[in-house]
Order: structure tokens, then C-alpha cells, then sequence
């Protein structure tokens, strides 16, 4: 049984306290002067990451806990972070500020880590809070052809099987399946710490490689093309009373209730 060497990717985004705005181009969401910080699932999975560690969950320990991000030179901000809540190193794979990449292309990057880092267990919010795409983990499992569970809510060991209770249509469901494995985070999994004085003078220390994405060898071109973003319309407030009246009196009329 082999100990684990968990991978836990994260992603600089707008914060989530902030109401995004359209540029005025219309191409895409205004971030310049924008307050950023850390996805908030990917804060679930640098927390369950280090309380696998810390309270002993897996029979072999944890050798290991990899942040990993791809995005402009701010983004070496949230590897701190993630190393101040108990991250032992960081990899950032540096592209220009304001390339968006796509989760095929993330996916392909988190692969290439995960072959380079020998890494058997990959802990990743089940979507970012920009895009809401909820793709790469589960685009990461069908390129490693490793099993997978989304949207977790419970994590447990039992032996090289990891248990995974998860958020589905109403309720939970539970799977269990081998390591290595793909684990994406949901919010009941865990409260996020913050990260202390001291921990993150610590982060400070902490190794953070950064690599090109021509030293992963990975192809990153676009399959999408954004044509324009607009704002969505103003929401309009709640029908008349007289109007839900009539719609009762319709339905009764149609023997619905």
C-alpha cells in the first residue's frame, strides 16, 4: 500500500463577494482592478487534503500535497494561500493575464503533472465560480483512465479503497472505488480555515516551480470562440395577485386541483 501523494489543483477567480461586469468591448468579464482570490470548492480541496493528513484517514499517510495552478503571475498569490493552509509546494504553469484557458486544456495539463509528480489521488472543486463549467475533473478521470467521484461530501479509506459520499438529486450516494482516483469537492464537505500568521510566514518558504506551458508539451488551443457578452436583463418582480388568482381559477377550471 503506497502512501498518498495527493495533486490538489486551484484557480485565481473573480472573489465571490464581487458582482462581475461585462468590459466595455463586450468580449468577456471586466477583471481589471477587480478583487480576486481563490475558487471557493478548490478551498474545500486544499482543506480535505491536509485533514486526510492530519487526523491519520489513510493506513499509509500522506507523503505529499501538490498545489497546482495555471494562470497569469497574480495567480502564484493563491499557491501561497494554499501552502499557508497546509500545502507542502506549488507548480504554476505562467500564460498571459487575461488567457482563459479550457477545461480540456487544464485537464491535459493536470495529466502531464500527475505522470510527472507520480501523484495517485487528485483532490479539485467540482467547478469554478467563474465559468461553472464542472468538466476538468471528470475530463482529468477519461484521460487517466482513473475512476472518479464528483461532487463529495464525505471522504473516507478503507485500505486502497476510498469511500465517497456525494451530492446527488435529492440526496446522497454513496460510491467507493480504487485509488488513484479523481475526487471533485462539494460545499458540505468541509469549513475552510483560515490560514494563520504564522503558517503563512511559513507558506513564504515553501518551493514554488514555475514551468511554461511549452515545458509541459501540452497543446492548450482554443475549440471555443467567444462571439460577445452582454449582462443578463434586469429581473422583473413577482405577478399581481389578481394574476395568480386567475391562474388558480384556470387550473380548477381544468380539474388540475
Amino acid at each position: 500500500m503506497s502512501a498518498l501523494r495527493i495533486l490538489v489543483p486551484v484557480k485565481r477567480v473573480i472573489d465571490y463577494a464581487v458582482k462581475p461586469r461585462v468590459n466595455k468591448a463586450q468580449t468577456a468579464v471586466e477583471t481589471a482592478g477587480v478583487k480576486h482570490s481563490m475558487n471557493p470548492f478548490d478551498e474545500l480541496s486544499i482543506e480535505e487534503s491536509v485533514r486526510i493528513r492530519e487526523k491519520k484517514r489513510h493506513p499509509a499517510g500522506v507523503e505529499d500535497i501538490l498545489a497546482f495552478t495555471c494562470g497569469p503571475p497574480k495567480s502564484q498569490d493563491i499557491l501561497r494561500t494554499a501552502m499557508a493552509m497546509g500545502a507542502d509546494r506549488g507548480i504554476h504553469v505562467e500564460v498571459k493575464d487575461g488567457e482563459e484557458i479550457e477545461p480540456l486544456g487544464i485537464a491535459k495539463l493536470l495529466k502531464a503533472i500527475v505522470e510527472k509528480e507520480k501523484s495517485n489521488f487528485v483532490v479539485l472543486g467540482k467547478q469554478s465560480i467563474d465559468d461553472d463549467s464542472g468538466q476538468t475533473g471528470q475530463m482529468l478521470a477519461g484521460l487517466l483512465g482513473w475512476g472518479q467521484a464528483t461532487q463529495a461530501s464525505k471522504v473516507t479509506f478503507e485500505g486502497d479503497n476510498v469511500v465517497v459520499e456525494k451530492e446527488v438529486d435529492g440526496g446522497t450516494e454513496t460510491v467507493k472505488g480504487k485509488l488513484p482516483m479523481i475526487v471533485t469537492t462539494d460545499l458540505r464537505l468541509n469549513e475552510p480555515r483560515y490560514a494563520s500568521l504564522p503558517n503563512i510566514m511559513k507558506a513564504k518558504k515553501k518551493k514554488i516551480e514555475k514551468v511554461s506551458v511549452e515545458d509541459m508539451g501540452v497543446d492548450l488551443s482554443k475549440r471555443l470562440k467567444t462571439l460577445k457578452v452582454i449582462e443578463p436583463p434586469p429581473r422583473q418582480g413577482g405577478g399581481k395577485v389578481e394574476d395568480v388568482d386567475g391562474m388558480i381559477a384556470k387550473l380548477k377550471e381544468l380539474g388540475a386541483i
